[in-house]
């Protein structure tokens, strides 16, 4: 029979807590300085507790990349309204919709961000589905030859975009200086332009 404290006799709830105390400790004092000795003190459970759930840190860790990952994914994919344009239009309409998604996400889930978007190692896969994302949407959209007024090889612009939003998703989304709309409309007047004089 497995042993540790549990929060009213309910291991979810335990596991919970947990999770929330460390995504805020790793969020505020990063990976190395957190031990599992502060995410058990600040949850208010033993020891033995955690390891009921988690085998170590680092498996802790990986569970809230995932969790963020999973997140990030579901409000890239999810769409609002049905886009029935194709070409640029089309392209750009959803774009930003799928940058609000994305954006709101974010607002909602700030400390988790700055774990799977940014500090963590694994963030570099999160920015590798965006970039690629973005890229289907342009041919699904059937516009990549239209995107070449730019001059610019387009995996160099859209990866351009990638890291451009993770400068601003710090500046302007973490830091309350923005709403993710007008965050959303700021990047696709500044990437997409031409985009919308032509359109």
């Amino acid at each position: 029979m497995a042993r540790g404290r549990k929060f009213n006799s309910n291991g979810e709830r335990s596991k919970q807590i947990l999770l929330e105390k460390a995504i805020e400790l790793f969020s505020d004092k990063g990976y190395y300085q957190t031990k599992i000795s502060d995410i058990v003190k600040a949850a208010n459970v033993t020891q033995p507790t955690f390891y009921l759930y988690f085998k170590s840190k680092d498996a802790l860790y990986n569970d809230l990349n995932i969790q963020f990952q999973s997140g990030f994914l579901e409000a890239l994919e999810s769409q609002s309204t049905e886009i029935v344009e194709n070409g640029l239009k089309g392209f750009v309409t959803l774009l930003e919709q799928k940058l609000l998604n994305l954006f709101v996400y974010i607002t909602e889930n700030p400390k988790l961000t700055k774990i799977g978007f940014i500090e963590s190692e694994q963030s570099h896969i999160v920015k590798t589905q965006l970039t690629q994302q973005i890229i289907h949407l342009i041919y699904l959209h059937d516009c990549d030859k239209d995107l070449q007024m730019y001059s610019v090889d387009m995996k160099i612009m859209i990866d351009s975009l990638v890291g451009s939003m993770e400068r601003l998703i710090i500046i302007y989304l973490l830091e309350q200086k923005k709403l993710p709309a007008d965050l959303a409309n700021d990047i696709i007047q500044l990437y997409f332009w031409k985009t919308k004089e032509t359109i």
